[in-house]
């Protein structure tokens, strides 16, 4: 089995401990996972409404057998009682191992939405809320849904999401319709994590918004439909669309307190983004392992496809390109380490952009290699092409990341000053440093051109 990924620049982050996990994740990917992939699709009812109600035999085979061998909950870090108590460089290194089969990540109870919302719970919630729901999902017994996407607005803006969240009494009172909740689908699912708008009179935008959960059997709570992604149901987990009509919630269920809803949901999502970063490049790996593999085998004008130039250029590229978004993920996640994740939102946000689109691409080349085949069910390659293209939106579109991040970068030069024009003074914005900068090594540049003699440049 080739050897696990583990660049230089962060090998003396990696305890023997760590090093010791990570092959046992290794070697029960690849040799129970993997193999267990079809499996897990073959034993989903092709009755419609069974394959709503049951789950593969096989994935509670894969939950004991992982206890059995110790990998179990191996995102939770040290910061909560009984967590692994492994970084997130550590455990970034693993997601990239658990990215190679669709059921590994819920084989170890490590996969999303579950993690960020025991995340939640861990971090927020308060002694009842954690005995009654992180409990059971720490065990595996149940499962969760993070409820925030609306079909009505742009979602990509959170400020616009406008499910309606008001108190009554005791209570408060949920009414809109959310769409693409991932776990909603499956029957063991009993916790929605909403985030809702509960005071949308507050001057301050960040803080019109909470966090309440739900359970499952909440009357006025209804999972309309589950919602395929290029023609894949995801079953039983789904994606589906959900409405709440006078949905009444114990106004103790809230988390934190309202106008909270930002805050948990940064926490949430920063460390979340790593870990779908690194099971996208666990993905790239396979695509380009599959694309060596055909290209080794198949010939077309009398040569194998590895010895024309353009498939050895994809095979070349991909690898540079792979390795350095490796590098991009865990340098943010090792951020996260020496601070939090508001002090890495830049890295996290560099990691967010770069590799979806990069293992989108490794994917798309993989399945040209194929011909026809790699568009169908005979390869895993169109499942995981599907997955990571719900990736360049999951937990913000690339645009957005782009957005924040070029703000970020422009504000970190720019100073005000005053430009004036015909009389009159614009405020604008500038990179002043950088043009001072450039300014000063130009007059240097101009009088080493004197000092040594060389002529003027020729101009076009």
């Amino acid at each position: 089995m080739e050897d696990i990924r583990i660049p230089s620049i962060v090998a003396d982050k990696i305890s023997p401990r760590a090093r010791e996990t990570l092959a046992k994740v290794k070697a029960f990917v690849e040799n129970e996972c993997v193999p267990a992939d079809e499996i897990f699709e073959a034993q989903l009812s092709q009755d419609w409404d069974k394959r709503w109600t049951s789950v593969p035999s096989i994935l509670d085979d894969l939950k004991a057998r992982a206890r059995e061998l110790g990998l179990w909950n191996l995102w939770l870090s040290s910061h909560y009682e009984g967590g692994a108590g492994f970084t997130n460089v550590e455990y970034a290194l693993m997601c990239e191992i658990l990215g190679r089969s669709h059921v590994s990540p819920e084989a170890l109870n490590c996969s999303a939405p579950d993690t960020g919302n025991m995340e939640v719970l861990a971090k927020y919630g308060n002694g009842g809320q954690k005995t009654r729901w992180l409990q059971p999902l720490l065990d595996g017994k149940i499962r969760s849904a993070f409820v925030m996407t609306e079909p009505a607005v742009a979602s990509s803006d959170a400020k616009n999401v406008s499910l309606d969240m008001r108190r009554d009494g005791t209570d408060y009172i949920l009414n809109g319709v959310k769409w693409w909740i991932s776990s909603a689908g499956d029957p063991r699912c009993k916790l929605y994590i909403v985030f809702a708008k509960s005071n949308p009179q507050h001057p301050d935008r960040n803080k019109q918004h909470s966090i309440i959960l739900v359970p499952s059997d909440t009357p006025g709570f209804t999972v309309v439909r589950p919602l395929t992604v290029y023609g894949f149901d995801d079953a039983p987990q789904g994606h589906c669309e959900v409405v709440f009509e006078n949905c009444r919630v114990p106004a103790s269920n809230i988390i934190l307190g309202e106008g909270r809803g930002f805050e948990i949901m940064q926490g949430r999502m920063g460390p979340g983004r790593i870990h779908h970063c690194m099971r996208a490049i666990g993905c790239a790996e396979r695509g380009l392992e599959y694309m060596v593999a055909r290209v080794n085998q198949r010939r077309t004008f009398g040569k194998l496809l590895s010895e024309q130039g353009v498939v050895i250029d994809w095979i070349a590229r991909a690898r540079i390109q792979i390795d350095a978004s490796r590098l991009i993920v865990l340098n943010a996640a090792d951020k996260i380490d020496r601070g939090d994740a508001k002090a890495a939102m830049a890295e996290i946000g560099m990691a967010k952009i770069l590799v979806p689109t990069m293992a989108c691409k490794v994917l798309d080349q993989a399945i040209q290699a194929h011909g026809a085949g790699g568009i169908s069910q005979d390869f895993p390659l169109a499942r995981i092409w599907a997955y990571l293209r719900t990736t360049r939106l999951a937990d913000g579109p690339d645009e957005v990341h782009i957005m924040q991040l070029g703000r970020g970068e422009n504000k970190r030069h720019r100073q005000w000053y005053y430009f004036p024009i015909s009389m009159r003074f614009l405020n604008m914005l500038t990179t002043r440093e950088s043009i001072e900068k450039i300014e000063m090594q130009n007059a240097k540049m101009h009088q080493l051109k004197k000092q040594y003699k060389i002529p003027p440049r020729s101009r076009l």
